[in-house]
């Protein structure tokens, strides 16, 4: 019952930015944890960025420091800055939410970002 759905995906060149946005049909206040995957063809789906509900956040070592995970809540909104951006940080990426009550895991559809190199 609960949707996510991911914009702001697009072709980019290396170097460039890009913002992906996750819009939430509940309060982002009800999950435990909101974060971002992606999955480049021929990978595993793998972990970009997450935060909690106490505002921690983690990144993967590829991304961290061009990456920034954020959220606004009163849109209900949560978002990924992309700087920097490398040919190898073509992928599709999910947003992910986790719920607070039942700890169950909600995807997005999922929005194709490729960098020209």
């Amino acid at each position: 019952q609960v949707q996510l759905v991911e914009s702001g995906g697009g072709l980019v060149p290396a170097g460039g930015s890009l913002r992906l946005s996750c819009a939430a049909s509940a309060s982002i206040g009800s999950f435990k944890e909101l974060g971002w995957y992606r999955q480049a063809p021929g990978n595993e789906r793998e972990l970009v960025a997450i935060t909690s509900s106490v505002g921690d956040t983690n990144y993967a070592d590829s991304v961290k420091g061009r990456f920034t995970i954020s959220r606004d809540n009163a849109q209900n909104t949560m978002y990924l800055q992309m700087n920097s951006l490398k040919s190898e940080d073509t992928a599709v990426y999910y947003c992910y939410a986790r719920g607070l009550i039942w700890g169950r895991a909600y995807w997005g559809q999922g929005t194709q970002v490729t960098v020209s190199s």
